[in-house]
């Protein structure tokens, strides 16, 4: 009885330990991810603002082309691309940021004996690789977007027909949402790395598990980005929807039907715009 009690009386002071070190450890890696979200968030709009104030180019069919695939006077077209290149990857951070916290959290837990600092470091090695595969996306979107701009600026035609295209991608965008690709990709974002697993505390499973969750985020989330480059890039008010139907989808409880609901939304919106385009609304 008395070891007992001994084992008790040492048990109790290093669990209150353990619980204080875990409460400030959440405290510092959620403020540390609020202030990320903020600057980054900032630093779109501070970005984004002043384009979209500048004003888009009008084109025939009575839409607006984003500023985003131009070149400002004077500048160079690698110049131009690595502009893009980085409000992209801001941008991206601050849509992709509140959906992605809970999932570098449960890294956090899967590597828990790694301590304070090496949690920290892989923690962040994850973002970097996450977001690498982001800007990787960006960058092969930027090119194909600049010489589909080009080639409606000198067709009147295929300008004239944008609206239409736009509002088919809309929907195809809503149908995407139910697709059993979407759900796979969907559950693997929301799954990973898995509750109660634990991984070794190396660089190399940190970084592979950031490209893994880039790649499934980045196909899971194709249509919703879709939406965003038809309706346009640079559009905070777009952005801001992006990011909520993305977010809830990725940590709401029943996920697949929340991305079936947005799909659903999604569709209805393109089937405006396709009857709008058509002249019937």
């Amino acid at each position: 009885m008395t070891h007992i009690t001994a084992f008790a009386n040492n048990f109790e002071p290093r669990v209150c330990r353990s619980m204080e070190t875990g409460g400030a450890s959440h405290r510092a890696f959620a403020g540390v991810s609020a202030l990320l979200f903020a600057t980054s968030a900032a630093l779109t709009i501070v970005w984004c603002g002043p384009m979209s104030a500048m004003g888009e180019m009008p084109m025939p069919g009575g839409w607006r082309m984003s500023m985003a695939w131009m070149r400002m006077p004077g500048q160079t077209w690698p110049a131009a691309a690595a502009t893009f290149a980085v409000m992209w990857t801001v941008m991206m951070v601050a849509m992709m940021l509140p959906s992605l916290v809970p999932t570098l959290w449960r890294y956090r837990e899967a590597v828990g004996r790694a301590g304070e600092t090496r949690q920290g470091r892989l923690t962040a090695l994850v973002g970097v690789a996450y977001f690498l595969v982001w800007t990787v996306f960006g960058m092969a979107v930027y090119p194909a977007g600049v010489a589909l701009a080009a080639v409606e600026m000198r067709h009147r035609a295929l300008a004239d027909a944008v609206p239409m295209a736009a509002g088919m991608v809309v929907l195809t965008a809503g149908a995407f949402q139910f697709a059993s690709w979407k759900a796979h990709h969907l559950a693997c974002c929301r799954e990973a790395p898995g509750r109660g697993r634990r991984l070794p505390a190396d660089a190399a499973t940190a970084w592979r598990l950031g490209l893994r969750l880039g790649l499934h985020c980045s196909c899971g989330c194709a249509g919703l980005t879709a939406i965003l480059l038809v309706i346009g890039i640079m559009d905070l008010r777009a952005m801001a929807v992006i990011t909520a139907a993305i977010t809830a989808e990725r940590v709401a409880p029943a996920g697949e039907r929340v991305a079936r609901a947005i799909g659903a939304v999604a569709a209805g919106a393109g089937l405006f715009l396709i009857a709008r385009a058509a002249g019937l609304a």
